[in-house]
Parts: C-alpha cells; sequence; structure tokens
C-alpha cells in the first residue's frame, strides 16, 4: 500500500522517486511551483537558507466552556481552510504588493485587496497567482479521484485512487508549509501570516453568525452558543435535545455561513458530539456520530489513552471511564471504578504489568538523571549480557524507597521486583501519574470537589505492603514458618508442620484448599502458556518470547513465580495418607 502512495505521490507532485524517500516536503512544493511558473513565463529567484528570524501569529482557539453536555453538540468544520483561503484571496509571490508598487501602478481599491495583518495582494481578476492555481488544479482533482473512488469496484484500483487522492490532499496542505518555513527554500512571511490572519477573523465571524441568527429573537427554540472553536472548526451547542434536530441545525447553519464566505471557503457539517466532554484546549471527547441511528467511535483528543511514556493502568482507565461517561452515561459509575482502581493500587491487587513504564535509551549523557538511564546503569552491573542497549526501550516500575529519595533512584526492573517480591511505590503512580489525568476527565462533572472524592477518602485508607526479599534489613531478619490455617507463628520444634494444634483437625479443609488455589494457578499459567503460543506462531514449541513491552510477558511470569510458591505451600502438607 505505501508503494502505491508513494507512486501517486511522485505523480502528483513530478518529484522522484528516491526524492520522496530521501528529502522532504518542500522538494514537492517546490517542484509543482517550477512546472507552473514555467507554464506562465515566470523565473523563481535563488535564495540561499538562512535563519530563523521574524515570528507571525497563528491560528486562534476560542475559550472552551468546559463542562459535560449530556445534549448534541453540532461540529461545523472549514473544508480545507488554508487552501481556501490561498484561493480566495489570491495569495501568491506574484500577487505580493508594497504600497510603493501600488501608487507606481496605479491600482484601484477594487483591484487590489489588504489582509488583516496589513499585507497587499492584487486581485484574481488582474492577476491569478501561481499557488492559486496549483491549490485548484490538485483540489479539482481530488474530487475527482475521490468521485472515481465511489463508484470504482476493483480493488488494486481502489488502493490506487485512495492513494491519489492521499497524495493530492497532502500535497495542498503542504503550499501553506512551504511559504511559512523560514529555514526554507523560499519564505514568504507575508502569505503565511497573511493566509493565519483570515483563519483567525473566520473563525471569530462564524462564531458571531450562528450566536446571531439561531436566537430566541429569531424565532428559534434556544439561543445557540458556540463551546469551543479550534483553528478550522466550532463546536456548536443549539440547545436541542435530539440528534436529528442538532443535524438538521448544524447543516443549515453551514450553508448559512458559507454564503457569508469568498468562493471556494466553504463551512462543512461533519459530525455530531452527544454526549461531549469539553476538558480545556485540544482536550476534549465525546461520542462521533454521523449518523442519527448509531455513533460511529468514541472520539479523543489530547488525552492520555495511547502514550508509551504512562503505564497501561492509565490509559486502560481513562478509556473505560470515559466509556461509562459517553456510553453508558454513568459518571456515578465512572467515578466508582477510578476508586476501585485506586483501591486496587493502594492495596497490591493490580498486576504488575499495569505498572510497567517504557522509554526509549536514546542516550547515556541526559542533562538531568532520567529513571531509565539509572536503570540500565544498574543493571549493567547485574549482568553486562541482558542490559539493555542504546536504541532499547527500558520497561521499569518505581519502587518504594525512604521518603525523599528521587524517582531516578526508585527505577527497577519488573522481573526483579516479581523475582525478589520488592514493594511498589504506590504514592508515587497515585500522585505522579493517575491524579492529573484522572482531575482532567472528573473537574468538569464533579467542580472543586473532584480531588477530594477520588484522591481521598474510604477507599484510600486500606494499603497493603509486601515485605522485599532484598534491602538492607533483608539480611538481619529471618523467616518463621506460620499455621497455614490461622497465620499463627510456629513454634520451633513444630516448624516443618503445616498447621498448628489447633487447626489439626481442619487438615483435610486446608489442604483441598490449597490444592484449589494450586489448580486455578496452573490453569491460568496454561491459558497464558498457550497464547504466548498462539502469537509465536506455534502451539507444539516451547515459549522463547522475552518482549519487555507485552502485558501477558510479565502476567505468565507473576503466575510462574505464585505457582513455585503455592507448591511449597503444598509440600508442606507431605504426601497424603490413604
Amino acid at each position: 500500500m505505501s508503494i502505491i502512495n508513494y507512486m501517486e505521490m511522485s505523480r502528483v507532485t513530478g518529484v522522484t522517486f528516491s526524492s520522496l524517500l530521501t528529502r522532504g516536503q518542500q522538494i514537492k512544493v517546490m517542484s509543482q511551483l517550477l512546472r507552473k511558473a514555467r507554464e506562465a513565463g515566470y523565473l523563481l529567484p535563488t535564495q540561499s537558507v538562512g535563519e530563523a528570524q521574524d515570528q507571525f501569529e497563528g491560528a486562534t482557539v476560542i475559550e472552551p466552556l468546559k463542562g459535560y453536555y449530556n445534549e448534541p453538540i453540532a461540529t461545523l468544520d472549514f473544508s480545507s481552510l488554508y487552501p481556501s483561503i490561498m484561493m480566495a484571496h489570491n495569495l501568491c509571490y506574484s500577487t505580493l504588493l508594497t504600497k510603493k508598487a501600488i501608487d507606481t501602478l496605479g491600482l484601484t481599491r477594487d483591484q487590489y485587496s489588504e489582509t488583516p495583518c496589513g499585507n497587499y495582494f492584487v486581485k484574481s481578476t488582474v492577476r491569478k497567482g501561481l499557488l492559486p492555481l496549483i491549490l485548484e488544479s490538485l483540489i479539482s482533482a481530488r474530487k475527482k479521484a475521490k468521485n472515481d473512488l465511489k463508484v470504482e469496484t476493483d480493488p488494486f484500483k481502489m488502493k490506487v485512487l485512495d492513494g491519489r487522492q492521499l497524495a493530492l490532499k497532502i500535497s495542498a496542505n503542504s503550499v501553506y508549509g512551504f511559504t511559512g518555513a523560514q529555514v526554507g527554500k523560499l519564505p514568504c512571511l507575508e502569505i503565511s501570516s497573511s493566509v493565519t490572519a483570515y483563519g483567525r477573523t473566520m473563525i471569530e465571524r462564524t462564531k458571531s453568525e450562528v450566536e446571531q441568527r439561531y436566537c430566541i429573537a429569531n424565532g428559534f427554540e434556544h439561543d445557540a452558543i458556540v463551546v469551543y472553536g479550534d483553528t478550522d472548526s466550532v463546536m456548536v451547542k443549539f440547545g436541542v435535545k435530539t440528534l436529528p434536530e442538532a443535524m438538521k441545525l448544524g447543516q443549515e447553519a453551514a450553508d448559512y455561513v458559507s454564503s457569508k464566505f469568498i468562493a471556494p471557503i466553504k463551512l462543512e457539517f461533519e459530525k455530531v458530539y452527544y454526549p461531549y466532554l469539553l476538558i480545556n484546549k485540544k482536550r476534549y471527547a465525546g461520542l462521533y456520530f454521523t449518523n442519527p441511528d448509531k455513533y460511529d467511535k468514541m472520539d479523543c483528543k489530547g488525552l492520555e489513552t495511547v502514550r508509551r511514556d504512562n503505564c497501561p493502568l492509565i490509559s486502560n482507565m481513562m478509556n473505560t471511564c470515559l466509556q461509562k461517561l459517553l456510553i453508558d452515561r454513568d459518571p456515578d459509575g465512572a467515578v466508582n471504578f477510578a476508586k476501585q482502581q485506586i483501591s486496587d493500587l493502594l492495596c497490591n491487587r493490580l498486576d504488575i504489568s499495569q505498572l510497567v513504564i517504557t522509554k526509549e535509551l536514546a542516550k547515556t549523557d541526559y542533562a538531568a538523571k532520567q529513571a531509565h538511564v539509572e536503570l540500565a546503569n544498574k543493571m549493567k552491573k547485574r549482568d553486562a549480557g541482558s542490559a539493555p542497549k542504546l536504541g532499547d526501550r527500558v520497561p521499569f516500575v518505581i519502587i518504594a524507597a525512604a521518603k525523599g529519595t528521587p524517582a531516578y533512584l526508585k527505577a527497577e526492573d519488573p522481573i526483579y521486583v516479581l523475582e525478589n517480591n520488592i514493594p511498589i511505590d504506590a504514592n508515587y503512580y497515585l500522585e505522579n501519574q493517575l491524579s492529573k489525568p484522572l482531575l482532567r476527565i472528573f473537574t468538569p462533572i464533579l467542580g472543586e470537589k473532584a480531588e477530594s472524592i477520588l484522591l481521598k477518602g474510604d477507599h484510600t485508607r486500606t494499603r497493603i505492603v509486601v515485605t522485599s526479599k532484598v534491602g538492607a534489613l533483608a539480611a538481619f531478619t529471618k523467616k518463621k514458618s506460620v499455621c497455614l490455617g490461622c497465620k499463627s507463628v510456629l513454634p520451633t520444634s513444630e516448624e516443618k508442620n503445616p498447621l498448628c494444634k489447633f487447626c489439626e483437625s481442619k487438615h483435610t479443609v486446608l489442604l483441598h484448599t490449597e490444592l484449589n488455589k494450586y489448580r486455578d494457578l496452573e490453569e491460568r499459567f496454561s491459558k497464558l502458556w498457550t497464547q504466548c503460543q498462539r502469537c509465536q506462531g506455534s502451539l507444539m514449541e516451547e515459549v522463547i518470547c522475552t518482549s519487555r513491552d507485552c502485558p501477558i510477558f510479565y502476567m505468565r511470569k507473576k503466575v510462574q513465580m505464585d505457582l513455585i510458591n503455592q507448591d511449597k505451600i503444598v509440600e508442606r502438607f507431605g504426601c497424603p495418607t490413604w
């Protein structure tokens, strides 16, 4: 599929296959610009690549009205916003004017336009710019490719057409970046700053037009409110309670606002979020509807659901909480689930695979000490052959240590932690990993009480800490045998017995209990082992996988350790007598 995409990109831009693989985006735009300049009889100047100097203001973001909206929120998007602006206002190197040039040429006010940031460009009625011509051909070709794709039935031709429309889309979107790249082949801040200035005014005008038209004063049932806007889209709360009504008003609003702008600028109704959780700028989530019958997906932006430098516990908890909030629409259930997970963390009931953090060992000379670098050095001293090397991803967990110990000294290998029963620093995970993501999604719902409800209370008062086999005190301690029934310490003379004299009458019941635990562990280990065999492609061979990024690897190792310990417990009962 990637070969087809590269072939179509080469056809669209006129760039050789090798240049696509070894060079960046600018060569693609430059090639098209040279081709179009030759057709129009222009010469392009040569310019040496310099250093970035001036800066220009980027896109605008409308201040979000944070909250949990249990009603439809319509989303209106500008189609190809920046390319459309460049075509509508004829923004190009060949149409850029100065005040002196306007006076010299004797241009009248209807022959040129002034951009919101104070630059001047001649209108297309006088001279059509090269960049708008390039963009028009790219966008029209993309529309044709998409229309052909809809009616095509041959799988191979469908891949070709899809690759072609994708190449055309990328090429059109690259033109604006080409003009704004100051360390580039042909930078022009007058064009790029004018594009973003037009974009800012259009977003503000869209907000104003929607709120002024869709209001009670004009005969509508509710006043429309733009709850958020970002770069090329606005989210509108029309006040209606059903999806069909929101979709109808969204389409009407898109058509109405589009009529206020110069062609080919077009505002499109794209989707409805219902419900919608607006957390902050560029952070939101909602159920994504394009038709009123069934949602397409759960859409999340800017949330910690896929980042690899966080432990899996965060993404799993965030996904489940969002599903309960958005799909089940059960805020109380989401709060209870978060509380239970925090309780499991503090009571050491979570699998260690949920707490593993991985980071790439890109270099060893960081300015500040890093947890994964310190752990790699520690593992190298233990066993240089199996220690991580440069370029590897280093998995680690944060273990409990003395108060005030920095986090980079508390990083430890998860396998070493399992083998030596080292306690996890639950407070670190709660305060540094879980608290901020949880408060982000629950603060719009619970308000200022979110922290006290989630991070404090009865569910945080019970804690279980395991006893480590290694450490400063481990060398001075001696493990005593305890009764497997009442857990009381056995006298020295009875250390080999499994039970004390008070529990001896329950010998058979307790033996069956321990055997059942042993059987359950064997069954769990067998399932995990089979899953690993299927993953490596054979059910008849030994599992040789040592993937430290796989949660099943740590689950299998943990169950294996539990089986060894449980086997020792069963052996204490001795051989059964019949």
